[in-house]
C-alpha cells in the first residue's frame, strides 16, 4: 500500500500522486522481477502459511509472495537489486520453519474449493451418501456436507478431478446438484442480453466473452436472456463486459445486471411454497378421510349413510377413503418414494424409508380390507386410510414448519451480504486527474482502481484507498467496533461501512470476492458447512437408526400378532371393530413412524448455523465447528503481550544519555538505524526523533551494512560510525560494557513496564530510551472474568523478565513466561496440553502463528480491515480482549444448546418407540394410533429447530457491559 502524507489535496492532485507512484513501482516491476521457489518444512495448517508469507512480504523487493503449505512450498517474484534468495531463506527460518531453495520451479494449483447446492437430501443419511460418495473420488481432499442448507463444500486438486465431475457423481445416485462457486477468489455476475434472439447470436455472446482475460465461465440461458459470467475480478470486470457485448457491431445487444425483483423465485422461498402447497392439497385430501373414519361415524343420518353397501359388505365411507387417500398416498406423498428409491439405491436406509413403509402397510391393508368387503358377503374389516393419509398430512406440516424455521437460522449471512450498497457514485477523471463527471453505476459494476465519491450518510461502496477527503467511518458492521475511525488520504476503508460526514474519494482496491465483506460472508458460510466433531456421534447413530427401527417394528408387530393367536391377553384388550392382527400392523405402523432419525441430524448443524451467524454480527468469526467445539473446553489461554495485552504502539516516555553526546545527535544516528527495522519498538524512536526535526519527513543519514539480529536489535554503519542498538544481551554478545548508570535506568524502566534500548555508538553505550506500550483500557477486568469462568491465564511474550513481570503483575496474571522465542511459545502451547489443558492461544496471527497452529483454539486478535481468516481458528474482528471471553462464552452457550437438543432428540425416541410400541397398553390401555405417532415425529424435528433458534437472544456477559461503562471515558487513539 502506498502511504500518502497527510494533508488535505485535491482529488486531482492526489490521484496523480498516487497513480504516478503506482506507475513507478509497476514499471520498476516490470523490468527487474526475479522468481524463486523455496521448499519450507514445518507448516502444518493455514495459519503457518499466512506466517511465512508475512515474514517474506515485510522483506525490501518484494513483490508478491504465494505460500503453498499442503506442498510445502513458496513462490516468490522479487526485485534482485533489493533483496536476494539468501535474505528471504533467512527470513522464513527466523519465523520459526525450515527453507530451502527447491529445484522445481514450476508454479501450479494444488488445492482448489468449490461449492455445489444439492436438492433432494431429506436426513442424515442422504448427506452421508453424497459425503461418502464425493471423499471416495481420486482428488478430492476433504468434503463438507450441510443437509441443512442442502450444500457441499468440496476441497480438491484441479489437476486430477474438477467439479462438473462432482456434479455427475452426485446426479448419479439421485440428486439434483448445481455449483454455486468454483474457486475461492471467482465471482460471479449475471447480465440480462436484450437482442439475443437465436443460436448464432448466443454463440457470438460465448465467443466475445471467453475471448477475454479473466473470465473463468459463460453460461446462457437464451430462454431468460440471461448470461453468467465467472470471473477474476483483480484482472477483469463487469463493465468490461458490457461494453464488449455491445461494440458487436453485426448485432444489437443491450446488456445490463440482471434485476433481482424479475429473477426467478429464490430456492429458498420455491420449498418453502412447495411444501405449503403439498399441505394444503394433503390436508383437503386427508382431513375428509379423518372425519369420515373417526367422526361422522358417531353422528346418526350420516354414519347411515356411509354405511350404505354398495358390492357386498363393502360401504360408501370405503369408497369415499379410499378415492381421497389415493391421491395423498401416491402424488404428495411421492417424495417420500423418490427419497426412498435414492437411499435404497446406495444400501442405506432414511426416513423417508420410515415413512414409505408404515404409510404403505396401512394404505395396502386397508385396500385388502376393502377388497375383501367387495368380494364377502360377511367380512367386516376396519380399513386404516386415515392412519396413511394423515400420517403423511402430519409430517408434511411437521416439514414445512422444519423449513420455516430453518430460513432463521442463516440470517446472520443475508444481512452481511446486504451491508453492501445498490448503487455508487463513479468519478471521471482526466489526465490531469481532475474530475470531469460523475456517473451513479450499480455497486456490481465498479472494477479495480475505480475512483468512486462516498457522500455523507452513504455507505462505502467497495475496498479500497482514499485519495482525497477527510470524515469518520463507523465500521461498526464489519468489525463490531462502534466508535468511527479517522480517515484521511492514504487510509483504508472497507466496502459496507458507513461514511459519517465528509466527503470522501476512493480508489477501488479490492472488488467481488476479493473484498473485506465477500472474505467475511465466506468465513461463515465456510464455518456453518464444516461439521463439528460432537456431529460424528449423530451420523454414527443415524448409519444404524433406520434399520433398528424397522427391525424393532417388525418384532412389535409379531410379538403383538402372535399374543393375539396364542391368547396371551384377553380379547376384551382389542378395541372395537378391530381383530389382534390389526392391533399389532397399528402398533407396529407406530413403532415405525415416531421414531426420528432427522431430530438427531438437525441438534447440531441448526446451533451451528445460528451460533456462528451470532458471532459474525458481534465481530467474532468462528471459523467452523471444531473451533467452535475446542473453544467451549478452554481451560487455558496464553496471551501474547505486544498487541494483545498492550495496544501494541509504543512510545518513546524517556531518554537517559551516558556521555557528552548530545540528544540529537543520539536520536538521528539511532533514527537512521532503526527506520530499516519493521519492529514497532524501532517505529516508536523514529517518531520520536522526527519531533526534533524541523521538515516533517526528514531523511535520515543513509545506514550502510545494516544487521537485524532478531530478538536483541540491529547494527549499522551510519556517518562512519558504528551503532548499535537493541538489548543488554546485544551489548554482551558484543562486548560492550554497560555503564552503572544504564544498569540502573534498565532496572527502574523494567520496574514500570518500559522496554529499555540501549545505544552504543563506536562500542560505546552513549544512551538508553525507554518505550512503552501501554495496556489495552478493560485487560486487568477480562483477566479477572476469565478467573471467574475458571479459565487459567498465562503469558508469553519476546519482551525481557523485567517488563514482563510489571506487566503480568498489572493486569493479575501469575504465569509468565518471557524472552521466549516462535518456536518455544508453541512448545510451551504443548507442554501446557500435554498437562491436561484445552490452551488457546491469543495473539495477532503473524508472529505467533506456530503458537497459534499448536494450540487448540488459536485466536488471532485485531484483525481487523486485514482480515487475518487464514491466522487463526477464530477471528476477532475488533482489537479488543473482551471478544476472547465472547467467544470463549458464546461457544459455551452454543454447546449447551447442542447437549439440550441431543437430550431432547435421544430422549423423545427413548420414550416414544416404547410407549408406540405399546408397554403401556397392558396397565392403562393407552395406545397412539399411527396418524398421531406421525404427529409426533414431526413436531420433534420442529421443536430441535426451535431450540436452537432461542441462541438468537443470546447477550454477552453483563461484566462485559460494565467495562463498557467503566471505560466510557477513556480514548485510545
Amino acid at each position: 500500500m502506498l502511504k500518502l502524507p497527510r494533508r488535505k489535496r485535491s482529488p486531482a492532485a492526489a490521484t496523480e500522486e498516487i497513480t504516478k507512484n503506482a506507475t513507478a513501482i509497476n514499471d520498476d516491476e516490470a523490468t527487474v522481477a526475479a522468481k524463486a521457489v523455496v521448499r519450507v518444512s514445518g507448516m502444518s495448517c493455514s495459519a503457518c502459511a499466512v506466517s511465512v508469507e508475512n515474514s517474506i512480504k515485510h522483506l525490501p523487493g518484494i513483490l508478491d509472495a504465494a505460500v503453498d503449505f499442503l506442498n510445502d512450498r513458496a513462490q516468490i517474484h522479487y526485485l534482485p537489486n533489493l533483496t536476494d534468495a539468501e535474505t528471504i531463506l533467512k527470513a522464513i527460518e527466523n519465523a520459526g520453519f525450515q527453507a530451502t531453495i527447491s529445484k522445481d520451479g514450476t508454479d501450479h494449483r494444488s488445492r482448489e474449493v468449490c461449492r455445489i447446492r444439492v436438492n433432494g437430501m431429506g436426513c442424515n443419511s442422504c448427506s452421508s451418501m453424497v459425503e461418502s460418495v464425493l471423499e471416495a473420488m481420486y482428488g478430492v481432499q476433504k468434503t463438507h456436507i450441510v443437509l441443512l442448507k442442502e450444500e457441499a463444500e468440496v476441497h480438491y486438486d484441479p489437476k486430477v478431478v474438477n467439479c462438473n465431475q462432482f456434479i455427475i457423481a452426485i446426479e448419479d445416485i439421485g440428486f439434483e446438484a448445481l455449483p454455486i462457486t468454483i474457486g475461492e477468489y471467482i465471482t460471479k455476475i449475471d447480465l440480462k442480453i436484450d437482442g439475443m434472439h437465436n443460436e448464432n447470436s448466443t454463440a457470438k455472446v460465448k465467443e466475445s466473452l471467453k475471448l477475454i482475460p479473466g473470465i473463468d465461465d459463460v453460461n446462457v440461458d437464451t430462454t431468460l436472456s440471461k448470461v453468467t459470467i465467472s470471473y477474476r475480478p483483480d484482472i477483469i470486470g463487469p463493465r468490461t463486459f458490457i461494453e464488449i457485448l455491445e461494440s458487436i457491431k453485426s448485432e444489437h445487444f443491450k446488456a445490463t445486471i440482471y434485476p433481482e425483483d424479475t429473477e426467478r423465485e429464490t430456492r429458498k422461498e420455491k420449498e418453502i411454497k412447495q411444501h405449503y402447497k403439498y399441505l394444503i392439497w394433503s390436508s383437503a385430501l386427508s382431513i375428509p378421510v379423518f372425519l369420515t373414519s373417526m367422526v361422522f361415524m358417531y353422528i346418526p343420518g350420516i354414519k347411515q349413510t356411509l354405511d350404505i353397501k354398495v358390492v357386498n359388505m363393502m360401504n360408501v365411507g370405503h369408497i369415499i377413503r379410499w378415492n381421497l387417500s389415493t391421491p395423498v398416498q401416491f402424488v404428495v406423498g411421492s417424495r417420500f418414494y423418490f427419497g426412498s428409491y435414492k437411499a435404497l439405491r446406495r444400501g442405506s436406509a432414511n426416513m423417508d424409508v420410515l415413512v414409505t413403509l408404515g404409510t404403505n402397510a396401512a394404505y395396502f391393508y386397508s385396500v385388502y380390507v376393502v377388497l375383501r368387503s367387495a368380494t364377502s358377503p360377511t367380512f367386516n374389516g376396519t380399513d386404516f386410510f386415515e392412519t396413511s393419509s394423515m400420517l403423511i398430512t402430519f409430517i408434511l406440516l411437521g416439514k414445512y414448519l422444519e423449513v420455516l424455521a430453518k430460513g432463521k437460522t442463516s440470517d446472520a449471512i443475508a444481512k452481511l451480504k446486504h451491508l453492501a450498497p445498490e448503487t455508487a457514485t463513479i468519478l471521471t477523471l482526466d489526465r490531469h486527474g481532475n474530475v470531469i463527471n460523475e456517473a451513479e453505476i450499480s455497486s456490481e459494476l465498479i472494477q479495480k482502481n475505480d475512483v468512486i465519491k462516498i457522500t455523507p450518510g452513504a455507505r462505502v461502496a467497495s475496498d479500497g484507498l482514499v485519495v482525497w477527503g477527510e470524515s469518520h467511518v463507523n465500521e461498526s458492521m464489519i468489525t463490531g467496533e462502534a466508535k468511527p475511525v479517522t480517515k484521511r488520504t492514504g487510509d483504508k476503508v472497507i466496502g459496507g461501512t458507513v461514511n459519517e460526514n465528509g466527503v470522501l474519494h476512493i480508489k477501488a482496491t479490492h472488488v467481488g470476492s476479493e473484498s473485506s465483506l465477500a472474505q467475511i460472508v465466506r468465513l461463515v458460510e465456510s464455518s456453518q458447512l464444516a461439521k463439528a466433531p460432537i456431529q460424528k456421534f449423530a451420523d454414527h447413530i443415524s448409519k444404524y437408526f433406520v434399520p433398528l427401527v424397522i427391525l424393532l417394528s417388525f418384532l412389535t408387530w409379531i410379538a403383538w400378532f402372535l399374543a393375539g393367536k396364542l391368547h396371551l391377553y384377553p380379547k376384551s384388550w382389542l378395541p372395537s371393530s378391530m381383530d389382534s392382527f390389526e392391533l399389532a400392523l397399528q402398533f407396529g405402523i407406530s413403532v415405525m413412524v415416531i421414531a426420528c432419525p432427522c431430530a438427531l441430524g438437525l441438534a447440531t448443524p441448526t446451533a451451528m448455523m445460528v451460533g456462528t451467524g451470532v458471532g459474525a454480527s458481534q465481530g467474532v468469526l468462528i471459523k467452523g465447528g471444531q473451533a467452535l467445539e475446542f473453544a467451549h473446553k478452554v481451560s487455558c489461554i496464553v496471551f501474547d503481550k505486544t498487541g494483545t495485552l498492550t495496544i501494541g504502539k509504543p512510545v518513546v516516555v524517556n531518554v537517559k544519555l551516558t556521555n557528552t553526546t548530545v540528544l540529537e545527535e543520539l536520536l538521528e544516528l539511532t533514527a537512521a538505524t532503526e527506520v530499516n527495522s519493521e519492529h514497532p519498538v524501532a517505529k516508536a524512536i523514529v517518531e520520536y526523533a522526527k519531533q526534533f526535526k524541523k521538515e516533517q519527513n526528514p531523511i535520515w543519514p543513509e545506514a550502510q551494512e545494516f544487521i537485524s539480529i532478531p530478538g536483541h536489535g540491529v547494527e549499522a554503519i551510519v556517518k562512519n560510525k558504528k551503532i548499535t542498538v537493541g538489548n543488554k544481551s546485544l551489548m554482551m554478545n558484543n562486548d560492550i560494557e554497560i555503564p552503572r548508570e544504564a544498569e540502573m535506568f534498565l532496572v527502574d524502566a523494567e520496574g514500570m513496564a518500559q522496554t529499555a534500548v540501549l545505544v552504543a555508538i563506536d562500542r560505546m553505550v552513549s544512551g538508553v530510551i525507554a518505550v512503552s506500550d501501554p495496556l489495552k483500557p478493560g485487560t486487568k477486568e477480562v483477566i479477572s472474568i476469565l478467573k471467574a469462568m475458571e479459565v487459567k491465564s498465562i503469558m508469553i511474550t519476546g519482551d525481557n523478565w523485567g517488563t514482563a513481570n510489571s506487566i503480568a503483575k498489572e493486569v493479575g496474571i501469575e504465569t509468565i513466561i518471557a524472552e521466549a522465542k516462535p518456536q518455544q511459545k508453541a512448545e510451551e502451547v504443548k507442554k501446557l496440553q500435554t498437562a491436561g489443558h484445552t490452551v488457546a492461544m491469543v495473539g495477532d496471527g503473524i508472529n505467533d502463528s506456530p503458537a497459534l497452529v499448536a494450540a487448540d483454539v488459536g485466536m488471532a486478535i485485531g484483525a481487523g480491515t486485514d482480515i487475518a481468516i487464514e491466522a487463526a481458528d477464530i477471528v476477532l474482528m475488533k482489537n479488543d480482549l473482551q471478544d476472547v471471553i465472547t467467544a470463549i462464552h458464546l461457544s459455551r452457550k452454543t454447546f449447551a444448546k447442542i447437549r439440550l437438543n441431543y437430550i431432547w432428540a435421544l430422549g423423545y425416541n427413548l420414550l416414544a418407540i416404547p410407549i408406540a410400541a405399546g408397554v403401556l397398553f397392558p396397565s392403562t390401555r393407552f395406545r397412539l394410533p399411527p396418524w398421531i405417532a406421525g404427529a409426533a415425529m414431526a413436531a420433534s424435528s420442529v421443536s430441535v429447530v426451535c431450540s436452537s433458534l432461542m441462541l438468537k437472544k443470546y447477550k454477552r456477559l453483563k461484566k462485559l457491559d460494565e467495562i463498557e461503562i467503566q471505560m466510557s471515558g477513556i480514548v485510545v487513539d
